[in-house]
Formats: structure tokens, sequence, C-alpha cells
């Protein structure tokens, strides 16, 4: 497949210090469908799922789980359809 990269960055969840992604919900080469949960971040007050936005493959993944990340951080590279 030749698709285009998207960047799947840490969201804003608001005024929180401390994000960590729990776990990835898929590993490399996967294929990924819109809307399904990718990863699972979870701060000092809840667990937040992650959705894909696009349909492809995940391409990369950039953060292991375990790891605490910031704001618009780059997670992992979706290859996505066209």
């Amino acid at each position: 497949m030749s698709g285009k990269d998207f960047f799947l960055k840490t969201p804003d969840l608001g005024d929180t210090e401390k994000i960590e992604l729990i776990q990835w919900l898929c590993k490399p080469g996967d294929p990924i469908t819109k809307g399904q949960e990718l990863i699972e971040l979870v701060t000092d007050k809840a667990a937040f799922p992650v959705e894909s936005p696009y349909a492809g493959i995940l391409k990369e993944i950039r953060v292991k789980a375990g790891s605490v990340v910031k704001k618009g951080e780059v997670l992992g590279v979706l290859e996505i359809k066209e």
C-alpha cells in the first residue's frame, strides 16, 4: 500500500501534569480502521482511549508503553489509505 503518513500525537487532555501511555492496542503492520482504539493514556484523573482518525496501517510506534508523554508528542505513525 502506498499512502500518506499521519503522525498520531498526544491529544490535549486538559490541565494535567502527567500523561502516561499505558498500552498500545495494536502493533506495527496491523491494519487499522477509522475510529479503532489504538492507545490507552491515563492521567491522574482518568483513562483516555485514543482512536484512529483514519483507516490504514500502523507503520511505526515511537513511544513505548509505560512512558510519560507530553501534549502534542508524536506517539506513532499511520500510513493512511487515500
